[in-house]
């Protein structure tokens, strides 16, 4: 059931309308309270991608009490939310809206136990270990905060719900439904992601390249099964995966150049069914990362050249080979990086900023920027520092994303987010002059 009463959300922007000359700061800690139980909502009642549909509901309700114009159902449950305010840049807040299948060993109060059915078909527990509740509590937060203070911009707010981040096809869905083409397309998209290592009160972000491109590779390698005491009478395909999975990690140590980052990791291979027989086939599955499109090419070219070549060294037929093209690689525009530092040093404090380190996970935001949308997404830092200490004397890391004990410090948490992405949408939008 509801935690929260039907009103909450429009009973935040309407207090809002009578503090309109506040700060976001000051406005997020006023509201701080409604916001937390909104939040718990969310977290309580979890859903798994392209299942969004009371998560996008909620979303729906809140945003229209705030005043924007909303369309649900768009690639799946998507939701987007605009407010018009007269001429100028149309700036796109996005948050993700799916959680996954994780139960959950947090404790907290309001922990998820809801249990739902995977896409194979057994039942799981289901968690927002990601942070998603927090994306969509924030995405609320702001747009309630820059709906009650019209009068400091001018422009079209386009606030974002997006489903199925975490199988990297929410983003896609949307715009092949027509999201910058039903809609004004943005002049600019900004995002933020929760970091468990990062203290709350602080952010982080890298210009350039800053997530991977994440590329799924299956491969079938094709042999001739037998008795394991006649191999001569059959052609292993253990022994060409054995091959396989060796040359695989030669493409990265001996055809790319060591400051272009790039892994292939072999997840899951499969062959046979007892101890003496040998099968007809081997079956490989690979994730693939890289940044550049050149590496990312050259990765999957060579893993097909590989698999051939050990199929033909064994005088077996030739693999079958499936290449799934995931999330591209993440790139915050440089521009609006340096544009916007200086507006998050005034916000939260120069020393509160930090560089991110590249990392190889994947985030579909980056397929806004693809569609030509300077964008920029930043790391949250979520975690107290009394905490991070505790971790660190403990010689322990705090629970990572996807971690069934992972959860944020959710009030520093949602006041620094609602500060530093209100600051940023209003550097991005016309300021009213008198």
């Amino acid at each position: 059931g509801s935690l929260l009463p039907g009103f909450t959300a429009m009973w935040i922007c309407l207090t809002a309308e009578l503090h309109a000359a506040e700060q976001h700061r000051d406005w997020a800690e006023t509201h701080l309270d409604e916001l937390v139980i909104q939040y718990s909502e969310f977290h309580a009642s979890p859903e798994l991608s392209f299942q969004e549909k009371n998560t996008a509901a909620r979303l729906a309700t809140a945003l229209r009490d705030c005043g924007y114009t909303v369309t649900t159902g768009i690639g799946g449950h998507g939701v987007v939310g605009l407010l018009e305010n007269g001429a100028g840049p149309v700036v796109m807040l996005r948050a993700d809206m799916d959680a996954l299948p994780v139960t959950e060993q947090t404790g907290l109060p309001y922990a998820s136990r809801v249990i739902s059915e995977n896409e194979d078909g057994r039942d799981t527990g289901v968690m927002h270990a990601c942070g998603h509740d927090v994306h969509v509590t924030n995405l609320i937060g702001t747009g309630c905060y820059l709906a009650a203070n019209r009068a400091s911009w001018q422009g079209t707010l386009m606030l974002v719900g997006q489903p199925a981040e975490e199988k990297g096809a929410g983003a896609r869905a949307m715009l092949t439904e027509g999201l910058f083409e039903q809609y004004p397309k943005p002049d600019y998209a900004l995002a933020l992601h929760v970091s468990p290592e990062l203290a709350a009160g602080k952010i982080a972000y890298r210009p350039g390249y800053t997530m991977a491109n994440v590329d799924s590779v299956d491969i079938t390698l094709h042999g001739q099964g037998g008795h394991g005491a006649y191999p001569h009478k059959s052609n292993d395909p253990v022994i060409q995966a054995a091959q396989l999975v060796l040359e695989l990690q030669t493409i990265v140590s001996r055809e790319i150049d060591p400051l272009q980052p790039a892994v292939i990791t072999v997840g899951s291979l499969h062959a046979g069914t007892k101890h003496n027989i040998i099968g007809d086939a081997a079956e490989l599955k690979l994730t693939v990362r890289s940044f550049s499109d050149e590496v990312r090419e050259h990765l999957l070219a060579a893993i097909a050249r590989k698999a051939n070549a050990v199929a033909s060294s064994n005088a077996a037929p030739p693999p079958r080979i499936d290449i799934v093209k995931g999330t591209p690689a993440l790139f915050n525009d440089p521009d609006l990086a340096r544009r916007l530092r200086p507006v998050f040093a005034a916000t939260i404090g120069e020393e509160n900023i930090g560089l991110a380190t590249m990392t190889m996970a994947g985030e579909d935001f980056s397929r806004y920027g693809r569609a030509g949308v300077p964008s920029l997404m930043y790391w949250l830092g979520v975690t107290e520092q009394q905490r991070l200490d505790a971790y660190a004397d403990a010689g322990k890391s705090p629970p990572s994303l996807h971690s069934p004990r992972f959860y944020p410090d959710i009030r520093p948490s949602l006041v620094t987010a609602i500060s530093t992405l209100s600051a940023a949408a209003l550097e991005l939008l016309d300021h009213e002059t008198e």
